[in-house]
């Protein structure tokens, strides 16, 4: 897909398995289960889709999934699959190299946005992009270097410490245009400092949400992860974001949704509701 000077890929890397409750927080399961099929552990499957923005001398990554140096005991947990679908892999189907990436900016620091931001060399975890600059909201880092007990087990600190002590990290305060036409924007109900992605040449848009939008369903506004550290922040902010959509018909990528990688917003008598599905190959 092409928005103004750039071309846009959806990068597949991996899939993994949650509780469903948790993905839907008090939305009965009698609901939820009927656009998300779960196993018979209650969990739902995850897709890890990442963006990756090339044009204007960049080649920009938003988010990298799980990564590879996941345990086994991570992989039995989460029944994480990176054997068809893997960061690395997809890049390399576009011919892209990991020297290639100058930038990736991070939603934010939960371990399968992060998880692909560093590797395993001789021993110790360095940046999986040598020649990148890597984004992340300030209250975010904070909040990663300080968590509760309630939202502790979400970072895993080799995933990006690395990148601050080889000098990679670059914070980031409040909304901000990044680069030409790509813009920063923030919620913060799922953690503090999440930021998003929205790209436009003022006739087409993209909007990559992350975990504001996970799954097409979630488009719902009761259907509100349990994750969410501030729920009524998260649905003041997809009310926001949703009327933007419908106004200026934003195309949405679904970070986790297995099945939808893009779609639009529609307004109804009831709220929001998903629009129509959209080719990224257009």
């Amino acid at each position: 897909m092409n928005i103004g000077a750039y071309k846009l890929f959806a990068i597949e890397a991996g899939t993994f398995w949650l509780d469903g409750g948790a993905m839907f927080g008090i939305i009965p399961k009698v609901l939820w289960e009927k656009m998300n099929i779960p196993d018979d552990r209650n969990r739902v499957q995850l897709a890890t889709r990442c963006l990756l923005i090339v044009g204007n001398g960049r080649t920009i990554l938003v988010d990298t999934g799980n990564g590879a140096k996941c345990t086994d005991k991570f992989r039995s947990i989460y029944s994480y699959d990176d054997t068809t679908n893997n960061l690395m892999g997809s890049l390399q189907q576009i011919c892209i190299s990991r020297a290639d990436i100058t930038d990736v900016i991070l939603s934010h620091l939960h371990f399968d946005h992060v998880g692909g931001s560093t590797i395993k060399e001789n021993g110790a975890f360095i940046p999986a992009f040598p020649n990148a600059t890597y984004y992340v909201q300030r209250t975010q880092w904070d909040t990663a270097l300080n968590p509760t007990e309630r939202d502790r087990a979400s970072f895993i600190p080799g995933d990006y410490l690395p990148l601050q002590h080889h000098g990679v990290l670059k914070m980031l305060e409040g909304e901000i245009e990044l680069f030409p036409g790509i813009d920063i924007l923030l919620s913060n109900g799922h953690t503090a400092g999440l930021q998003m992605v929205k790209i436009s040449d003022g006739t087409k848009t993209l909007f990559y949400p992350a975990d504001l939008i996970p799954f097409m369903s979630h488009i719902s506004l009761p259907y509100i992860m349990g994750f969410d550290l501030r729920p009524l922040v998260t649905l003041e902010d997809k009310r926001k974001y949703f009327s933007r959509a419908v106004d200026e018909n934003w195309m949405i990528l679904f970070e986790h949704d297995p099945s939808i990688v893009l779609g639009t917003v529609k307004k109804t008598e009831k709220g929001f509701a998903f629009g129509t599905s959209v080719e990224m190959k257009q």
